[in-house]
């Protein structure tokens, strides 16, 4: 406890900041510039973001104790025969009880089978290596402490670049379905964790733990992985998803196509987003019915929203404004979906009036409203947010810093 206090109480000094790069870093999860805004506040003595700060720090501090997830570590093989190949199984899906072997699997939506959280597959595995990497590289950029550097590259190579313990780059037995497949398109969604480790990775540049060749290395899996997304038929059967897995498919190639500076494909992405995203997923009074339809319609009517949001912000690195794609009629798409979402979402809540059969946890809606009031310039996102009490807290105040001065 001594040593993680003198750590925070060093952190919130301006010459530790000093240690870190100074420039913005290369990372495509959050506008242009907003990560280097939210250094030059903490640097200059802002409050207001230090219990974000302290909270990161902390989950930082977390994370260094943690060991570097592998696929190698799954007790289940691959139908290929190769550990290192990814495994998931589909969650929706269950023993069908008037088989007498179970199988095929019949679905059940909204209600995960455990077997698809186990950690006989890799699932949990490879959210666990992203949050972990992100945290950690977070941390990296806002103090400079090589330590966290140093364990997120190591998580990194682990992951995706020691021929020991490295996955492969594919996601072909990813959520399988018991006697229907070995794995679907569907399962690519878990491939968004995949981008985000492969955005915080840019955050490492400049530290002595994360070598020009480890990104040369990482970028040429990611390669072999992008080429794979739009080439295979689990990634082609992807991309033609109407609903949130189409978002995030678009969201996963987009990032990583940005990380490997594929601006071409990013922007051809963004581009056709609006009317290919966007356009088939909202309606005018700010609806989305693909999601309405799931037994956990306001759960994925967020999650849609939130990689509606992320397409928009990746966007911006390209020069497309999805933020302002308007509806017929005239309204904007993405407020309007927010605003269709935010009583529901709000503390207190108003009652949802769709299902919603799985555990709800309205905390994880904030960026939203950051995001909306950085963006709209609209006091109102800024007070929905403030309806948490917690709120100061949240990473988001430093990945998407308000509009407000420093105050010192």
């Amino acid at each position: 406890m001594i040593k993680h206090v003198a750590l925070i109480l060093l952190v919130l000094t301006a010459g530790c900041f000093a240690q870190a790069r100074e420039t913005s870093p290369c990372y495509f999860g959050v506008k242009p510039g907003a990560l280097a805004r939210a250094k030059a506040r903490l640097t200059a003595g802002d409050k207001s973001l230090q219990p974000a700060l302290k909270a990161l720090l902390n989950a930082g501090d977390e994370a260094l104790q943690t060991s570097p997830p592998s696929v190698m570590q799954k007790s289940k093989t691959p139908p290929s025969g190769d550990k290192h190949d990814y495994l998931s199984v589909a969650p929706y899906w269950w023993p069908d009880p008037a088989s007498s072997n179970g199988l095929p699997y019949i679905r059940r939506d909204g209600e995960v089978n455990p077997d698809s959280r186990d950690a006989a597959v890799d699932r949990n595995r490879i959210k666990e290596m992203a949050y972990t990497v992100e945290t950690l590289a977070l941390a990296w950029y806002f103090t400079g402490r090589e330590a966290y550097a140093a364990h997120a590259a190591r998580c990194l190579r682990v992951w995706f670049l020691d021929p020991a313990t490295r996955m492969n780059p594919n996601l072909n037995y990813a959520q399988g379905v018991a006697g229907v497949n070995t794995g679907r398109g569907a399962g690519v969604l878990e491939g968004t964790s995949i981008a985000e480790a492969a955005d915080a990775a840019g955050l490492l540049a400049g530290s002595s733990a994360w070598m020009q060749s480890d990104s040369d290395a990482l970028k040429a899996w990611l390669k072999t992985y992008l080429d794979w997304l739009l080439t295979s038929k689990n990634g082609r059967e992807e991309a033609g998803s109407r609903n949130n897995h189409g978002t995030y498919y678009d969201v996963q190639v987009m990032r990583i196509a940005l990380v490997l500076g594929r601006t071409d494909l990013s922007r051809q992405i963004a581009e056709a987003a609006g009317q290919k995203r966007v356009a088939v997923q909202i309606e005018p009074d700010g609806r989305q019915p693909l999601e309405l339809e799931r037994t956990a319609a306001l759960g994925y009517s967020r999650l849609n929203l939130q990689g509606l949001f992320l397409l928009a912000t990746l966007g911006e690195h390209v020069g497309v404004d999805l933020w302002h794609y308007k509806l017929p009629g005239g309204r904007n798409a993405l407020a309007g979906a927010l605003d269709f979402l935010a009583p529901y979402l709000a503390n207190p809540p108003k009652k949802w009036p769709y299902p919603q059969i799985k555990h709800f946890d309205r905390a994880e809606s904030l960026p939203l409203f950051r995001q909306a009031a950085v963006v709209y310039r609209e006091p109102k996102y800024e007070k929905l947010l403030s309806g948490f009490p917690g709120a100061a807290a949240e990473r988001l105040q430093l990945l998407y810093p308000d509009l407000k001065p420093s105050r010192h």
